[in-house]
């Protein structure tokens, strides 16, 4: 985990530097707008880190995962007057941020206690693994990784609107174009994981009433979208904020600017968080591995899962 966390660092400092030189520079209000942004991102990782410091629930991150690209977008809409693009990019935001966040919120993400709720179930093993035996290890992982490094991925990922910040290019077909498919993206990912929660829903009643069909001993959700799919959730999140970066091309007519950082950089999280997932499928399921080759990762370029009887 180490080596994905060092990449994705590494690719943090390196791709924005390389983008400036085909980009132009920040604006005055383009800077003012991101140091605003820079405050709220900072109060934010710190809070994640004294609070999961101190409860020991390493899921703050994950409950501010969804909320805090609203007021993001929001903060740079209004440093533009609620320029229309910007305020279309910014609902779209906020359409995709309750989305998720309700989603999360029914899975037990949130508590009345917020310093509480379910945490993921991955960080307790990656606890576990070498590399983090001494607290001091994990305490160094979580504040410059889950706690900066996650949240400073959050905002990367909305920085597309800062770019667009400024522009004068009107809004049109393409903006139209961009909004449906982020909408369909969307729908896509609420499917996912409407099929997830009910499949992993039904499988653990039937288990506390220790009668178990064999379509749930599977142990996974693999029908509907997941039959094409490995993770068809993480493709569409992808998917979103690789198309809301497209933006901030018909904004300013540059195919590559320095926030395309946000969308690489996801690409490679998201890359890392499924392998680590997967492995530990691996482990719990012995048809996961026939599952794997079956069905494409994030693209359904192979065939679809039929699961045996």
């Amino acid at each position: 985990m180490w080596k994905v966390a060092l990449l994705l660092i590494f690719t943090l400092i390196t791709v924005p530097v390389i983008c400036f030189y085909y980009d132009d520079p920040l604006s005055a209000i383009q800077l003012d707008a991101l140091v605003t942004l820079l405050w709220v991102y900072g109060i934010a990782s710190l809070l994640c880190f004294l609070v999961s410091s101190i409860t020991e629930n390493y899921s703050q991150v994950d409950k501010l995962w969804s909320i805090m690209p609203i007021p993001y977008v929001w903060i740079i809409a209004a440093y533009a007057d609620y320029n229309e693009r910007l305020v279309l990019m910014a609902i779209l935001v906020t359409v995709w941020g309750v989305r998720l966040s309700l989603n999360f919120a029914r899975r037990g993400g949130y508590s009345i206690k917020f310093w509480t709720g379910e945490e993921d179930y991955r960080w307790s093993i990656l606890r576990a693994k070498p590399g983090f035996e001494k607290k001091w290890k994990w305490m160094l992982f979580n504040l410059i990784f889950i706690s900066a490094y996650q949240m400073g991925l959050v905002l990367l990922t909305t920085l597309p609107a800062l770019r667009v910040l400024g522009s004068n290019m009107p809004l049109g077909l393409f903006d139209v174009v961009l909004a449906v498919l982020i909408l369909g993206f969307i729908y896509i990912e609420y499917l996912a994981d409407q099929q997830q929660y009910v499949y992993q829903t039904e499988k653990y009643k039937q288990r506390r009433q220790g009668n178990i069909a064999p379509f749930y001993k599977i142990g996974f959700v693999h029908t509907g979208l997941w039959a094409y799919m490995r993770h068809p959730n993480y493709m569409a999140e992808q998917a979103i904020w690789i198309v809301f970066y497209f933006f901030s091309v018909v904004a300013t007519g540059h195919l590559i600017n320095w926030t395309i950082t946000g969308g690489l950089l996801l690409v490679l999280l998201f890359k890392g968080s499924s392998d680590f997932s997967e492995s530990i499928s691996e482990e719990k399921y012995p048809e996961y591995k026939n599952y794997q080759k079956s069905v494409g990762r994030f693209l359904p370029f192979k065939r679809r899962y039929n699961a045996p009887n």
